[in-house]
């Protein structure tokens, strides 16, 4: 049973990178393994930063077009 849930993890974090949706628990995983002590992002700082940094409407950032 616990190769066909670890399968289904793969398949979906894979669907998601797919189409655009960034994995928050690697992210902070990231963060506690190379920046301890650093504050890490809430998951809707992470999702609101992901969108601005892909589509450049952040401040500071280069418009994009697509």
């Amino acid at each position: 049973m616990s190769r066909l849930l670890e399968g289904w993890r793969v398949a979906a974090k894979t669907a998601r990178l797919m189409v655009g949706v960034p994995d928050y628990d690697g992210y902070v995983a990231h963060r506690a393994a190379l920046h301890p002590g650093e504050p890490v992002m809430t998951l809707a700082e992470f999702h609101r930063n992901r969108i601005e940094r892909r589509y450049g409407t952040g401040p500071g950032s280069t418009p994009r077009c697509c």
